[in-house]
């Protein structure tokens, strides 16, 4: 009985620390996340030509996903050093931070 209450305390213990190291992890990310919503990145709606002649030509320009139904349009990638940008046919849809350490959830560089 003692060694079955010393297993169940240890293993809620290792499943505090894990689900600690969790949530530090997005802690992170959000924060840094609330901090770059205020970076210079491109916006919503923008064209691919006002993107690149604001921001400059792009590190990598990524493969285009979809296409493959009139419900799946083309989606472009850019590339830039902090942030990926994300196009439907030609118009941006989103910027989204790369993420900074392994740990952090999100999209990594390509």
């Amino acid at each position: 009985m003692k060694h079955r209450v010393l297993a169940i305390v240890g293993g809620a213990a290792v499943a505090a620390f894990a689900l600690g190291q969790v949530a530090q992890a997005e802690t992170l990310l959000m924060k840094r996340v609330r901090e770059e919503r205020g970076m210079n990145a491109p916006h919503r709606g923008m064209s691919m030509a006002q993107v690149e002649r604001r921001f400059g030509a792009p590190t990598a320009k990524l493969s285009p996903a979809g296409g493959d139904a009139p419900r799946h349009p083309v989606i472009n990638r850019w590339e830039y050093p902090n942030y990926i940008v994300y196009f439907e046919h030609s118009t941006v849809i989103d910027s989204v931070a790369v993420h900074a350490t392994p740990s952090e959830l999100g999209p990594k560089s390509q």
